[in-house]
């Protein structure tokens, strides 16, 4: 228990965690007849009122100006969700919906747009996951097919069966036969090799080696370096669902939109926030401003890594107000990282 749930007798955290759910279900402040009412402590009106100045004193509820009823600060929501939060198992249904989601093979980046899609369509407000870390992603087999004006179709199979497409630019025409010399030669070199470590070997291959490099050697390593660059790059996450946010009243004021929208479209404040996940065991939660970014002061964000062959590759998460309900999200979030992971390694049984 936190030390402020130890200051804080059992009536006083009995009806904090009322006061907290009745707010995170109604998002109105919530008066003490409602809390005599629904705590079922057989207390008088007096009584509630006195606790709840105590607890306004603790700084873990506040009045807003315009009501008598109060609601949950930053501080009470923490200390709701570390010691007093009754987490409820997902429903069959949203088992079973997860599950067919997520369990049917597709290449990486469709299983991260499937999971986003399924985390924002079941909590109702954004999901977000990112994509899997590149240093896991090991080449399997390269080749090159010849298109018009100087475009090359690049195919190439990563893990066990993720097959990519891309087309590049050349400087040169290429003969179908020499794009398979170049395959060829990158195949034998580079076969088993993450896509980091090939993007970081061809870079040094042609900033040191050209001289004893004959030109189709060369070819194949500038066409690697044209495959690879954006791929491994792509610090990235899908997000999906942000305008389930606009339907919550205390994040559908302009400016707070703008400065949250504002966030997920750079990126690097939100990345910078899963990133924490990486590092972290289980299921993480930063409400309000515990996120450090002012334009995610008035939201939760509940996140958990997920993992390939017991090596962290990615996050994910659901972004919504701080009132979300954490019972139903964590859990959710949970099972989410569980199963992807499980589905992005066809080795493993899915929990």
């Amino acid at each position: 228990m936190s030390n402020s749930s130890q200051d804080l007798n059992e009536r006083s955290l009995q009806l904090l965690k009322t006061l907290v759910e009745r707010y995170i279900s109604d998002g109105q402040p919530v008066g003490s007849r409602v809390l005599s009412k629904d705590s079922a402590l057989n207390l008088s009106p007096a009584t509630i009122r006195n606790v709840m100045a105590d607890l306004e004193d603790m700084g873990l509820v506040h009045s807003p100006h315009t009501s008598a009823g109060r609601v949950p600060t930053v501080s009470g929501y923490r200390l709701f969700v570390d010691s007093l939060l009754t987490v409820k198992p997902l429903d069959v249904a949203e088992m079973a919906r997860l599950h067919q989601g997520l369990l049917v093979p597709e290449d990486a980046n469709n299983m991260v747009g499937v999971a986003s899609r399924l985390l924002s369509e079941l909590s109702q407000m954004a999901g977000v996951v990112t994509l899997p870390k590149r240093e896991m992603v090991c080449l399997r087999h390269i080749e090159f097919l010849p298109l018009s004006h100087q475009r090359v179709l690049v195919i190439f199979v990563t893990n066990e069966q993720e097959v990519h497409n891309k087309v590049i630019v050349t400087d040169k025409v290429f003969t179908a036969a020499e794009l398979q010399q170049a395959g060829n030669y990158l195949n034998a070199v580079y076969c088993g090799r993450s896509l980091e470590s090939v993007r970081l070997a061809v870079i040094k291959e042609l900033q040191d080696d050209q001289e004893r490099m004959n030109q189709a050697m060369l070819d194949a390593v500038k066409m690697a370096q044209l495959a690879f660059e954006s791929e491994v790059n792509a610090d990235d996450y899908v997000l999906t669902g942000e305008t389930n946010l606009m339907d919550f009243s205390e994040l559908s004021g302009r400016d707070h939109l703008k400065k949250l929208f504002e966030a997920f479209s750079q990126k690097h404040d939100v990345i910078h926030l899963l990133e924490q996940s990486m590092k972290a065991d289980g299921v993480q939660i930063f409400i309000g401003e515990e996120s450090g970014y002012q334009a995610f002061d008035q939201c939760s964000l509940v996140t958990s890594a997920y993992s390939v062959n017991d090596e962290v590759v990615g996050v994910l998460g659901v972004i919504g107000p701080t009132r979300m309900a954490y019972q139903k999200i964590i859990p959710f979030v949970d099972v989410t990282a569980k199963l992807l992971g499980a589905a992005l390694n066809p080795k493993t049984t899915a929990p």
